[in-house]
């Protein structure tokens, strides 16, 4: 809805590494040390260009997700208004989608900081 800003420094993101992949019905959450995400459009997962998991609103995740889990990010990037990317250590992708010009697509806090960004 809001698109994802330029000066949002996922930088904390880098090193880290996800021991939980929390599934509402309406949001996917996940924490990478101190960076919290709950987002609510569709997150993909993929070995270089395959399509190895996918999560949707009222789905429940795709087994492909254990595979980020303890597994170190590499990169965390903005990579346009609409789209970030993860990288982590075992060749896999995340990517996380702002897909909607009407609603919310995603929520991300860093611990100790008030600041959310609503994206």
């Amino acid at each position: 809805m809001y698109r994802i800003p330029k000066e949002l420094d996922l930088k904390p993101v880098v090193g880290e590494f996800t021991t939980q992949v929390r599934a509402g019905q309406f949001d996917l959450q996940f924490t990478f040390g101190a960076v919290n995400f709950a987002i609510q459009s569709p997150v993909s997962i993929f070995r270089g260009s395959k399509l190895v998991a996918r999560w949707e609103e009222g789905k429940w995740p795709e087994p492909g997700f254990y595979d980020i889990m303890n597994t170190k990010v590499l990169r965390c990037e903005v990579v346009s208004d609409r789209r970030i990317e993860l990288e982590f250590e075992n060749g896999l992708t995340m990517h996380l989608e702002d897909n909607s010009d009407q609603y919310e697509s995603m929520q991300i806090s860093f611990a100790g900081n008030p600041l959310l960004w609503v994206i």
